[in-house]
């Protein structure tokens, strides 16, 4: 990066230094203008040519100038000694023109002017041009190409927090060739631990398969030998943990499938409104919690259905665990984005919490008993799905009391 700045800022010393050499000689500095009228050898020329036969009539014919006598002009002793020394002199007048007095003879004066000294117009607006090409354009080349690597890099960072792959192609090309080195370290590093994770989690949960199968296979058995009916709720304790244990490998199983790579999704077009309430509709039944909908008579969004339906689902079973009476789930569309919104009034969720709530395996403390017992899995796929569609999700306070999911998608990224 040190050597990245460093040759920006000498090529912008080598170009300041350049481009004034350059406006220097093409554009000489307004003073150096002014002195051509001023010059000694000016006026000495001046004299010499009035000099000459025909010196003084040119004169009079070049220049605005008339003959007028020496007592006319009443100047201060120490001109008076330069005019004689010298034979011209040069004045200024109240408008800032210049007047030459030249001698002519011991009595008279030729008086030419006075002059305006101007300046040429294009002085003052080329050498900007001139700048602008010489420095402007290739440090705005710079900044253009820096940008285009500083964007690539931000891509390959924020894929890093998904399950997509992510490469810095052309690193030999870009400005960050030692950072992209470890980069690709550390893409290796990465796609190596949550290659192990996954298979870790797929195999472990496959591998709880076969002895929960011998353990439903043995209870069964055991219960037609058990003649003690208080044996009967031990029976049932253990088929409920065996149940328990059932749904969390198929949910370990689910996610890892989901985790392990991105689904071809089947993006349509689809009502986001008449998606809301059929899964609504299929959940409410099983409960006595109050499910009121907002949303439009109709909304549509490009959009995965099966998807979209799956993590509206999580997230209404997620509030009926912990709604006391109502739930409220909202749908409305502002300005370039959609919101969806499932709230509750539940105990709610702590501030701190509100990060990690969307992480894979995180339960609340109050969430640990068996009316509300999840395995933390729920939210995550909520928050992988959001995702896909390139949308986000967030939790805060609920006016209701509980908690609020909201899910944001944009327009601009749908499918």
């Amino acid at each position: 990066m040190g050597k990245l700045f460093a040759s920006l800022y000498l090529y912008i010393i080598v170009s300041l230094f350049l481009v004034s050499g350059v406006i220097e000689q093409l554009w000489p500095y307004e003073d150096t203008q002014q002195q051509i009228a001023l010059d000694q050898e000016f006026g000495k020329s001046l004299w010499l040519l009035s000099q000459t036969d025909n010196g003084l009539a040119k004169l009079q014919q070049e220049f605005n100038s008339e003959l007028i006598d020496l007592t006319d002009l009443a100047l201060p002793t120490n001109l008076k000694t330069q005019l004689q020394n010298d034979h011209y002199l040069y004045l200024f007048n109240q408008q800032q023109k210049v007047i030459w007095y030249i001698t002519i003879n011991e009595t008279q004066l030729l008086q030419v002017g006075p002059l305006s000294i101007s300046n040429p117009n294009f002085s003052s607006v080329w050498p900007y041009f001139l700048l602008l090409a010489i420095i402007g354009l290739p440090i705005g080349l710079w900044s253009l190409l820096l940008w285009r690597d500083f964007n690539k890099l931000t891509l390959a960072c924020e894929a890093v927090g998904g399950s997509q792959d992510f490469e810095l192609r052309d690193a030999s090309k870009s400005f960050f060739l030692p950072i992209t080195g470890t980069l690709n370290a550390m893409q290796e590093r990465i796609q190596y631990l949550l290659a192990a994770q996954q298979e870790l989690t797929s195999s472990v949960s496959h591998e709880f398969r076969t002895p929960l199968a011998r353990l439903k296979f043995a209870v069964a058995m055991l219960e037609e030998q058990i003649e003690n009916e208080k044996s009967y709720s031990y029976i049932d304790n253990m088929q409920a943990d065996i149940a328990e244990l059932e749904a969390l490998v198929s949910e370990m199983l689910e996610y890892a499938r989901l985790d392990s790579h991105q689904p071809s999704l089947k993006p349509r077009s689809c009502d986001l409104t008449a998606l809301i309430n059929s899964v609504v509709n299929k959940l409410e039944f099983a409960t006595d919690i109050d499910v009121a909908v907002s949303a439009p008579r109709q909304l549509y969004y490009e959009c995965d259905e099966h998807f979209m339906a799956r993590c509206i689902q999580n997230l209404l079973g997620n509030a009926q665990k912990y709604a006391n009476h109502k739930i409220h789930v909202s749908l409305e569309e502002l300005g370039d984005s959609i919101q969806i919104s499932v709230e509750d009034d539940g105990p709610g969720i702590a501030k701190s919490e509100w990060q990690s709530i969307f992480k894979p395996f995180t339960r609340l403390d109050k969430s640990r008993d068996k009316k509300t017992g999840g395995f933390g899995l729920g939210l995550a796929i909520v928050a992988k799905i959001v995702s896909w569609h390139q949308g986000q999700s967030e939790v805060c306070d609920s006016p209701l009391g509980g908690a609020k999911f909201t899910i944001h998608l944009f327009k601009s990224n749908s499918l």
